[in-house]
């Protein structure tokens, strides 16, 4: 009996032991069977392989890029009293006079400093605009030799420039990168000429893509790469680049209220205009003569689309080339020449690389249906300031909008400057608890429709608005005055729920 005991333990024993080797042996080698369980229907942790993912070592890609940074000298000569500027001393003590010998004009001189870059080995160069913006006199250099430069071309829409030095034999230069590929959280090094300490290097990641800071004429024509790699004065005009050496961006901004935050334009928009900058010395650039903007998902339902791609056409500016194709505010851009526009920014890129007169082929999403436009490029002009009436005490308000409005009389036109040609409701307030604030709908704007339904009056606005089934989406059409001078307006789409 005890030998059967003995027998049957040690089977057990064997047994066991048989099992565990096996899990061992099947976790080693990755033979663990695969789970029938439907693979839609798990949810795997993030999980990266630190050995695939190390540090770079940045210090061979420094020594790779430098010898085509450039450091940039600008010199500016003022002449005239009225181009003194700010003496140091008089900022704490007042103005000095100063003495000028009789019929000689009165001189100043103005140096500043920034970075760029070599692209071809015949000695192109590109920086910023505002390093070299009214420059009497440029200077770069490179490699160690300082070199005269001359401009070739200029875009202060971009701020991009492009330089030229003559050189006696071929030197580096650094190729330009596929900027649209790059990825939040790819590496880049910025490399430049900060306070004028040359070939300083610094690291860090694409932060975001698609920032819009305010800094250029044009604020739809921004695209800039955010990154933390240190930007500092004296970088303008240098290359971000890639672990390959690569440029992505040239650095350009930085913001004042935080640490590393650095803006850089693309080079996808530097290569699309630099035929031009090159051949003609400035960017002419296409015009559709639209202002558009981005949907949501709850726009797209309101406008009946299945998803949020496209540019919808807040406004079509009157005598524009738009106007003429037949474009109508509410439109919604699905594609341009076969390419499928997925936001404004696509619209804005394509529709400005290409030049003016060359014929445009939309295809449109207006009342539930496709339709096909044609639309012939006019030339993009500057953008008008903006200027804003004062508001008027209320005289009608919608609580659950959180809204005050005011019809339209000649007296209040006449009081607030209000041009003829502007029609609608006056919105006088608007609480920060509405609805419409979070759609930038603000006072001294103007309702003008209601889901397509244009409205003149208080009773129509009510009218219109107490038509729409509660818990539906509601678009409303709100114009805005930005130059009360020529009457000009923008306009745009504010889509709620109503309650």
């Amino acid at each position: 009996m005890q030998n059967e005991r003995g027998h049957r333990s040690f089977t057990l024993v064997l047994v066991f032991g048989a099992m565990v080797f096996g899990m061992v042996l099947a976790g080693a080698t990755n033979i663990t069977p695969i789970s029938s369980a439907d693979p839609g229907d798990v949810k795997h942790a993030v999980s990266v392989d630190p050995t695939n993912h190390g540090l770079p070592g940045f210090a061979d890609l420094a020594e790779a890029v430098s010898p085509a940074v450039v450091s940039i000298q600008a010199t500016k000569i003022e002449r005239g009293g009225g181009g003194r500027g700010t003496d140091p001393f008089e900022l704490f003590f007042g103005p000095r006079r100063r003495q000028q010998q009789q019929g000689e004009p009165e001189e100043r001189r103005a140096d500043s400093s920034g970075s760029g870059f070599v692209i071809s080995s015949d000695g192109l160069i590109v920086t910023n605009y505002h390093v070299i913006d009214e420059a009497s006199e440029l200077h770069a250099t490179l490699d160690g030799r300082q070199y005269k430069a001359e401009v070739v071309g200029k875009d202060p829409a971009t701020d991009l420039a492009l330089l030229k030095v003559e050189v006696d034999e071929p030197v580096d230069y650094l190729p330009l990168a596929d900027s649209d590929k790059v990825r939040v959280g790819d590496w880049v090094m910025v490399i430049g000429s900060p306070l004028r300490l040359a070939n300083s290097v610094s690291v860090g990641v694409v932060s975001a893509k698609g920032r819009s800071i305010d800094i250029t004429p044009d604020r739809s024509l921004e695209n800039f790469i955010q990154t933390d790699a240190a930007i500092n004065f004296g970088n303008s005009g240098g290359p971000l680049v890639d672990l390959t050496g690569a440029v992505v961006g040239i650095a350009t901004a930085i913001n004042f209220g935080a640490e590393n935050i650095g803006f850089a334009v693309p080079a996808s928009t530097l290569k699309s205009i630099l035929p031009q900058l090159r051949e003609h010395g400035s960017v002419r650039r296409g015009y559709l003569g639209v202002n558009i903007d981005d949907l949501d998902h709850d726009e797209a339902e309101a406008f009946g689309l299945d998803s949020p791609d496209g540019a919808l056409v807040t406004q079509v500016v009157k005598g524009g080339p738009s106007e003429d194709g037949g474009l109508k505010h509410g439109d919604v851009i699905l594609k341009a020449n076969g390419r499928k526009i997925h936001n404004n920014r696509e619209l804005i890129d394509h529709i400005s690389s290409l030049p003016p007169d060359t014929e445009v082929e939309l295809q449109v999403w207006r009342n539930g249906k496709k339709i096909a436009k044609s639309v012939t490029l006019g030339e993009r002009p500057g953008t008008p300031a903006a200027a804003r009436p004062e508001p008027e005490e209320d005289s009608g308000k919608i609580e659950w909008m959180g809204i005050e409005y005011q019809e339209l009389t000649p007296t209040i036109r006449s009081s607030h400057n209000i041009p003829d040609g502007v029609k609608g409701l006056w919105i006088t307030g608007v609480t920060p608890s509405s609805p419409l604030y979070d759609e930038n709908v603000r006072p001294n704007d103007f309702i003008t429709e209601v889901n397509g339904t244009e409205v003149n009056s208080a009773s129509e606005l009510e009218t219109a608005i107490g038509a729409v089934p509660s818990g539906s989406l509601m678009r409303l059409y709100i114009s805005r005055v930005v130059d009360p001078r020529s009457g000009t307006q923008a306009g745009f789409f504010a889509v709620v729920r109503v309650p």
